[in-house]
């Protein structure tokens, strides 16, 4: 069964006067953690991960996400527009490009590492149409 992309709209387990605690993730092994931000218009991705699961958390803008299983011989894309503390979580072999359609900041988590030139032997650039 193939994994499929989810996306889900984070919301606080606690809340007192001092703030919130939200629970991102809690059942993988991230090995890399980074930070991003995008300008408008902006796009990043067009490729997918042979290993590596990847997870994002808007932290502010909106950033409109396209997925595709490029094993498939007339691929579908499925569009979500992101906005702050959407969680979407990319499991490997599915193509993603965010495009920002407005200034955005988003964390980027990662199963595999990005040292030692990991990511580019691990990240496979695509377009839709091949």
């Amino acid at each position: 069964m193939t994994e499929k992309v989810t996306v889900e709209k984070i919301t606080p387990v606690f809340e007192d006067h001092r703030g919130e605690i939200m629970d991102l993730l809690d059942d993988e092994i991230v090995l890399h953690v980074g930070m991003l931000t995008s300008r408008a218009d902006s796009i990043r991705g067009n490729h997918y991960h042979k290993k590596a699961k990847q997870f994002n958390y808007i932290i502010e803008g909106a950033i409109e996400l396209t997925t595709w299983d490029p094993t498939d011989p007339n691929p579908v894309p499925d569009v979500a527009i992101l906005r702050k503390g959407d969680f979407v979580s990319i499991p490997a072999g599915i193509v993603h490009t965010m495009k920002a359609l407005e200034d955005s900041e988003f964390l980027d988590l990662n199963t595999e590492s990005r040292s030692n030139n990991a990511y580019e032997e691990d990240t496979f650039r695509v377009t839709l149409d091949g």
